[in-house]
């Protein structure tokens, strides 16, 4: 079954006139019949042009935190827009939001706005080149830190074969049009593993500038870090003299009011921020220690972007917050987001399938393998996907959307309700039964698989 009904697929046959594959992202394209289209959302429900509502759990990949169309937040963008958008100047709201994240993130002592994760990144590792005289960077494996070239390596996409073996990890270029010689400016690293990271540091002693990684996985079925490995990875920026960065384009504001750095006690030098800061608007952020964001300046590390601090988006961004300090959006969050939780592991259980769990009720996964996988490595070599992806697709044509790549997590809004997980878990219920005794079967979405 299509998941395009008669006028998503008219309007997707317009699209393909005029967009590549129909999309403005390579990851929003599964197929010419399945590729989502959606005429409006409202609260925890997206709409299509046909009229079909479903329960949003992908909710635009983690920036929908209070609900679609909020109306605190919206009425707050409506009353800025009409004093003007860009003033190329600062502006009272800029001020607000910074203030907001500083006493919303410990540690945090500066910021520098910005409009998309991709340009926090960008930006933060020119400022920790620029700052220690440095220019390599190391990440992790199966994390995904934007789609500039210098990070576009060995993400959760990566053929696991041509990733080298754990001990030598060997980059994957993760798209054409990447030059080859960025390979020699980017180290890679297993996740959760001390013994290759503190071998990478020991050979590029003095080389490399920063760390950047995920807290989590938040594209990596939302794996955790191992007990102490977050301090033992601060350890030893501290030791070489590196610029830890987290990547919390997906993770800050959402697993805790202050992120990453309030829920595991880990202060990284910088920390990217993005997606649930603004409800969906498009903003971004670099925040961190004074010592290294007064580089950005005349004369010293270049930032800037026409519509950094754009009035729409810092209304926006001022509001979400706003709400956050109230405490109200994560204790929401956080029951129905372990009520679904709880309830996926109880029906796993009930039929007898080996599971484990993976993150925080406001982003969360399943894997299913007989020993819980530590890293993206153990991720795609143990675990079973086929299963969990037809599931998947019996809840989208039943109104229950998440994303079709068992690797992307669940995400919840304080907009969801107990309504929504009971319908959800009863669905899930029906769809897994349907799998396993052979009456429901599907030919699942996955990403295009393109060889690089």
């Amino acid at each position: 079954m299509a998941l395009q009904g008669r006028k998503s697929r008219e309007l997707f046959q317009r699209a393909l006139k005029v967009m590549p594959y129909g999309v403005n992202s390579n990851y929003r394209y599964f197929s010419d019949e399945d590729t989502l289209v959606f005429s409006h959302a409202e609260g925890p429900y997206v709409i299509d042009p046909d009229g079909n509502r479903f329960i949003d759990y992908r909710l635009g990949w983690g920036p929908v935190i209070l609900g679609h169309g909020d109306s605190f937040v919206n009425s707050r963008v409506k009353e800025a827009i009409d004093h003007g958008q860009v003033f190329a100047a600062t502006h009272a709201c800029e001020i607000s939001v910074a203030e907001r994240i500083i006493d919303l993130c410990p540690g945090v002592e500066m910021v520098r706005l910005t409009n998309t994760g991709s340009e926090a990144t960008m930006h933060s590792l020119r400022l920790a080149r620029g700052y220690t005289g440095r220019d390599l960077i190391l990440k992790f494996e199966g994390c995904y830190h934007g789609a500039h070239d210098h990070v576009l390596w060995s993400t959760a996409n990566a053929k696991i074969d041509e990733v080298g073996s754990l001990n030598q990890p060997r980059a994957y270029k993760g798209s054409i049009g990447i030059p080859e010689s960025l390979r020699e400016l980017i180290v890679t690293c297993p996740w959760n593993n001390r013994e290759v990271l503190a071998d990478q540091l020991k050979q590029y002693e003095g080389k490399i500038a920063a760390i950047i990684m995920e807290p989590m996985l938040g594209n990596g079925n939302a794996l955790m870090p191992d007990p102490g490995y977050l301090e033992y990875v601060r350890a030893l920026c501290d030791e070489y003299g590196i610029v830890l960065i987290f990547d919390e384009v997906k993770v800050g504001f959402r697993i805790a009011p202050g992120g990453a750095r309030e829920y595991f006690g880990v202060h990284p030098d910088i920390s990217c921020y993005a997606k649930a800061m603004a409800n969906g608007y498009p903003i971004a952020a670099i925040a961190g220690k004074k010592e290294l964001l007064m580089n950005f300046g005349p004369g010293k590390v270049f930032q800037g972007g026409t519509y950094s601090g754009n009035v729409l988006s810092t209304a926006a961004a001022d509001a979400t917050l706003e709400r956050m300090q109230s405490g109200e959006v994560h204790r929401q969050i956080n029951r129905v987001g372990t009520m679904l939780m709880e309830g996926l592991s109880e029906i796993f259980t009930r039929h007898s399938i080996v599971h484990h769990l993976h993150g925080t009720p406001a982003i969360f996964n399943i894997s299913f393998s007989q020993d819980p996988p530590k890293d993206w490595r153990q991720l795609l070599e143990n675990a079973n996907f086929e299963l969990y992806e037809s599931v998947i697709m019996y809840l989208a044509e039943n109104g229950v959307l998440r994303e079709p790549f068992a690797i992307e997590p669940f995400y919840l809004s304080a907009a969801h309700r107990d309504e929504h997980i009971h319908l959800t878990l009863e669905l899930f219920e029906r769809g897994l039964k349907k799998v396993l005794e052979g009456s429901y079967l599907t030919k699942g979405i996955l990403p295009v698989d393109v060889d690089f």
